[in-house]
């Protein structure tokens, strides 16, 4: 019971990160097309300036449950996916110096530099954070020991000797890619006002046929990719909630976006936690397979921690996310509303 109860302590934290950071992520990645100028620049790093760095704690967050509740798959992944860890840590610098920096020097080269430095660590992260859960779907190399390596890429198969990078994790990082570029264009619409809503409003709705066709596609490549997936939802079929709401969301995401700004963000808030609920739910109890057998994958039993530690770590984990929960609404409160002309900072 409290290991299940941890792996969806940890999903939910997994998912809260990725909606709340997914935005500024997308923001980062379409900044340069429909920012058409320096002020409308400052705009897009206003709209997400109170917030970008509060969002990476809950990847904190998931990272230190996950060290807590499943150690052995802490273990595993951090030496496993050395190189790609050490590349997204590389990216996280990157692209939080290039919001601080770039109006320390008036330069016609600084500023589009460091422009350029948070645009592509925003669009890099996208697509590798897309491509671990590709990798944590499709499975890795877990043998008897219970450790695996990774290089980051092979032959771009999906069996035999598998990369970081093939072509199924490949199209997840894609899709991750196009999802939060959605929900990035979506926040500055919600944010702005005049030329720059509009134009973000514009490229949500394009975007959005995009994210729709791959929907579809990476929906039928992972059931195919991974049989755990089938298996789960045949074993429990209440959990076909979980896509039928993905389904919803992203339905109400086209419906509102041209004149509900605000719903539609939610919309597509909802969309992206209850996909990645969707995943979990396929792979529980796993939490991460094996491709080479199903007995070396690592599942809630044989990862987690001893009962005692995961009953006093719940008295800690209660508090701790109701004060980080309690800080963001002030903070989305006090800063809730429209960006003005950016004039300083940024």
């Amino acid at each position: 019971m409290l290991q299940t109860l941890w792996f969806c302590l940890v999903a939910l934290v997994i998912a809260t990160y990725v909606v709340l950071d997914g935005y500024d992520l997308g923001a980062g990645i379409i900044h340069l097309f429909v920012a058409h100028s320096d002020e409308e620049r400052r705009q897009v790093l206003q709209s997400i300036g109170p917030f970008w760095d509060g969002n990476e704690v809950w990847l904190l967050a998931g990272g230190g449950t996950l060290y807590f509740a499943f150690p052995a798959l802490y273990a595993a992944s951090f030496s496993g996916f050395y190189l790609p860890l050490m590349i997204v840590l590389w990216l996280l610098m990157l692209r939080g110096t290039s919001i601080e920096f770039r109006s320390h020097v008036e330069s016609p080269v600084w500023r589009p530099f460091w422009d350029a430095v948070f645009g592509g660590a925003s669009a890099l992260l996208a697509i590798f954070f897309g491509a671990a859960l590709g990798n944590v779907v499709r499975g890795v190399p877990l043998d008897a020991s219970g450790f695996f390596f990774l290089p980051l890429w092979t032959n771009f198969g999906v069996s035999g000797a598998l990369g970081i990078l093939d072509w199924y994790t490949v199209i997840i990082g894609v899709a991750a890619f196009a999802t939060l570029m959605l929900h990035g264009a979506l926040w500055i619409a919600l944010k702005t006002e005049g030329p720059l809503e509009e134009r973000c409003r514009r490229l949500a709705l394009q975007t959005w046929w995009v994210v729709a066709a791959l929907v579809v596609l990476i929906t039928v490549l992972s059931f195919a990719v991974q049989p755990q997936l089938s298996a789960s939802f045949s074993a429990r079929p209440w959990g076909y909630i979980f896509p039928a709401a993905a389904l919803l969301a992203l339905v109400s995401v086209r419906l509102w976006t041209p004149r509900r700004t605000a719903a539609s963000f939610l919309a597509s808030s909802a969309f992206i936690a209850t996909m990645l609920l969707s995943a979990a739910f396929g792979l529980y109890p796993y939490v991460l397979p094996s491709s080479l057998s199903s007995q070396f994958g690592l599942t809630i039993s044989n990862a987690a921690a001893a009962g005692y530690g995961l009953r006093v770590g719940l008295w800690w984990f209660i508090p701790g996310v109701a004060l980080a929960a309690g800080y963001f609404l002030f903070t989305y409160r006090r800063f809730a509303g429209k960006v003005r002309s950016a004039q300083e900072g940024y």
